[in-house]
């Protein structure tokens, strides 16, 4: 991750950077990493539509399998 920021830093222009870095205070301040799911829990229930428009559940995914 170090080696990807080394280069990130070299290469893309100051504004794109200074963008990113915005962004990221932004993200820390609004505390959404504090209240999203951590390593080893229980993720949330859903259901989508998938680009059939048919709903597709968690549930009925997990049957066919593990999830990632």
């Amino acid at each position: 991750m170090d080696t990807y920021k080394e280069q990130m830093q070299a290469q893309a222009p100051k504004e794109a950077l200074d963008i990113m870095q915005s962004a990221t205070k932004e993200l820390g301040a609004s505390r959404m990493l504090e209240d999203s799911i951590k390593i080893g829990d229980k993720a949330p229930g859903f259901s989508l539509e998938n680009t059939s428009n048919t709903l597709v559940t968690m549930d009925s995914l997990l049957s066919q399998g593990p999830l990632v």
